[in-house]
């Protein structure tokens, strides 16, 4: 009996240790805090280790900056903890970019509070872990640079995926008022909800194992874009820094196999033949510099009946037109009801998920190899 009681004894404590190790959680604290060079285990961001995807600025390769939101960064390391370095810009002396970050799979957002931010990770298990940095702001908000990382040692990561995909479009794309679950609609600043991470785009990419670009900026259209904005896609789309229409991009750095289009938003119903006649040239240019990619022009997941029934005769015939001049890698695609449940009318995370379910069956269905 003595050691019925003993054993018994003996499993209540190690399970009450393990739920206790269970339950520790991994924190993420931000320190006011440039990178010291020569720290121990300090690993510059030039390092070949570390994976970079998205349209970066490497004027100096040891502080990639970059604008774009769902710009993301990837490493792989040891250890129990992890500190990496993001400046922000602090655009107008105010405005602080969100990121996502991803760590063995699980998702935090966080706000940078200072020009140099020092982003300490603790609480991990021993052993390896995977980290991914994502912007999920947009380029109105400012650039963010990757300064390092630190940790007990920095390691391989697999290859990235050989499938790459670029999501072109507006606010919808950038995740604009996705996410309400920190700042509710209505409070804060204007990007406060902003989610790129989240965003039907990179969904659609990590469902289907693939690198992603997204090219978007809020409130632009085609030929017309909302807010006083003076710029337009077709003008920008060679751009590292869409929203300031600044830093030409070399195309050649990422060629997606996958293209999707979402813009007529911003553009509202237009003259059928002064949209469709823009819309065509754009995708000229964006087949110039993706040859065999396979295009999809979506309808606005925002558009009311109205809109949507003009944007899918728009798009209908666009493709048309492709097809008949030889052009068989292009697609359209209509949504069939209109997703307003986030802040001020755009997409929730919900429906950004819903979004990206859709088109993931199209993609699957339609663009077979």
């Amino acid at each position: 009996m003595q050691t019925i009681k003993k054993e018994i004894c003996f499993l209540v404590i190690l399970l009450s240790v393990n739920a206790l190790y269970a339950q520790k959680q991994i924190s993420i604290s931000i320190q006011k805090t440039a990178p010291a060079q020569n720290a121990k285990s300090f690993y510059s961001a030039d390092d070949s280790l570390i994976q970079y995807v998205g349209r970066i600025q490497n004027a100096n390769p040891a502080l990639p900056r970059f604008w774009m939101p769902g710009v993301y960064i990837k490493a792989k390391f040891e250890g129990n903890t992890v500190s990496f370095f993001l400046n922000d810009e602090v655009l107008y002396g105010n405005v602080h970019n969100y990121v996502a970050i991803i760590i063995d799979g699980k998702l935090f957002r966080l706000q940078t509070k200072y020009v140099n931010n020092k982003f300490i990770v603790n609480g991990l298990k021993k052993g390896m872990h995977t980290i991914t940095i994502c912007k999920d702001t947009e380029s109105g908000n400012g650039y963010l640079e990757f300064a390092g990382i630190i940790c007990k040692k920095l390691l391989s990561l697999p290859p990235k995926p050989k499938l790459k995909m670029e999501f072109i479009g507006n606010s919808i794309t950038c995740g604009f008022g996705a996410d309400a679950s920190q700042i509710a609609c209505g409070k804060g600043q204007w990007y406060d909800q902003h989610n790129a991470y989240m965003s039907y785009g990179p969904l659609t990419a990590r469902a289907l194992n693939a690198q992603w670009h997204i090219s978007a900026v809020s409130g632009i259209g085609m030929i017309h874009s909302c807010c006083n904005m003076k710029i337009l896609m077709p003008q920008v789309f060679d751009k590292i820094n869409m929203a300031g229409d600044s830093l030409l991009w070399t195309f050649n750095q990422y060629i997606p196999d996958i293209v999707t289009i979402c813009l007529g938003q911003n553009d509202g119903i237009q003259d059928s033949t002064t949209f469709c006649n823009a819309y065509v040239e754009f995708v000229k240019t964006v087949r110039s510099k993706y040859a065999d990619a396979k295009i999809i022009l979506l309808t606005s997941p925002m558009a009311d009946a109205k809109l949507r029934a003009a944007l899918k005769n728009y798009l209908g015939s666009i493709v048309d037109y492709f097809h008949k001049i030889g052009d068989t890698k292009l697609y359209d695609y209509v949504y069939e009801k209109s997703y307003n449940g986030g802040c001020l009318a755009h997409p929730n995370l919900k429906e950004q998920k819903e979004i990206s379910d859709l088109l993931l069956a199209f993609i699957k269905k339609n663009l077979k190899e």
